[in-house]
């Protein structure tokens, strides 16, 4: 019985993305695993980004780092 919890930020992923992240985490776990769809559980969290920190930072103060990086 696979439990998976998947985390994101949320910045808009659509119902369709997230049917579309089950239905391949479900399929994934029967076809390497052998694992029942029927009793494979896939929960969807999604994380303000505010509360979400990536080396030190908020996630979105981070990936102003990273922009301006790019932009030199």
């Amino acid at each position: 019985m696979p439990y998976v919890n998947i985390r994101i930020t949320r910045e808009g992923a659509t119902r369709a993305q997230k049917a579309a992240l089950i239905k391949g985490v479900t399929g994934l776990l029967k076809d390497v695993l052998d694992k029942d769809p029927a009793t494979t559980f896939v929960v969807l969290d999604e994380v303000e980004l505010e509360d979400w920190g990536v080396g030190g930072l908020p996630v979105d103060a981070y990936r102003r780092t990273l922009e301006l990086k790019a932009d030199k």
